[in-house]
């Protein structure tokens, strides 16, 4: 198995897509998975969900289970995408049900603050 790591990430932790915030955390985790760069997950609370519109899209991982996908709709554009959550992640990667992970791209950043 992939090794996998989850901790709380230190700080405040904000994402912002097409100018706005859509949430920021002081209790988002961060999660390591083998030499993949480091995930932030933030807690679904946190989150402006009204900017957030569930899709059809979902993947699977064989070791935190199936994703769940959203597009992030701003005022200019739609991400399509952009967002996912494992609803029911395995029991080994628990910590992370009900958090959001965001792709990072030239219109969305998630940045401690």
């Amino acid at each position: 198995m992939t090794d996998i790591t989850i901790r709380k990430a230190e700080g405040t932790w904000v994402v912002r897509a097409g100018g706005a915030v859509l949430g920021e955390s002081q209790n988002a985790l961060e999660l390591t998975e083998g030499t993949l760069a480091p995930v932030i997950y933030f807690p679904r609370e946190d989150i402006a969900m009204a900017f957030l519109d569930a899709t059809d899209h979902s993947t699977h991982c064989p070791h935190k289970g199936d994703a769940s996908y959203f597009s992030i709709v701003t005022k200019s554009t739609t991400l399509e995408n952009a967002a996912w959550s494992y609803e029911t992640p395995h029991e080994a990667v628990a910590r992370i049900k009900d958090h959001l992970g965001f792709y990072v791209s030239d219109t969305l950043a998630v940045e401690r603050i």
